[in-house]
């Protein structure tokens, strides 16, 4: 056991670990499968499209805006947000480069056959 990790995060964990949680939240979850490829939404957009109140709606942006799951860009008085997919993509790659480290694959049965 790694009693190091057991009260806190590592430092370079922490990043990944606020976007997985980002995403652990069903609405969010929703939010980020609303956006088409390079396609950026107002808040307004998404409230119509969801059953969430504005403020409900304004609280899982930040939350993801904060964890770098979207972006946005202010034009005039309207917010627009657009996903971030290079930051997931990176956040995964971090956690399968430690899983791949700490957890070397170990070949499933039907692949020890396949070699005999």
């Amino acid at each position: 056991m790694r009693h190091s990790y057991s009260h806190a995060l590592p430092r370079a964990w922490q990043r990944t670990a606020q976007l997985f949680t980002a995403l652990g939240d069903p609405h969010r979850q929703h939010i980020v499968l609303m956006f088409e490829a390079d396609e950026r939404l107002s808040v307004g957009q998404i409230v119509g499209a969801s059953p969430l109140s504005r403020s409900a709606v304004a609280h899982h942006l930040r939350v993801m805006r904060e964890a770098g799951v979207v972006s946005c860009e202010k034009v005039g008085k309207e917010v627009f947000y657009r996903p971030e997919p290079d930051r997931v993509r990176a956040a995964l790659s971090s956690v399968r480069e430690y899983l791949d480290a700490e957890f070397p694959a170990r070949p499933t049965a039907s692949r020890a056959k396949a070699r005999t």
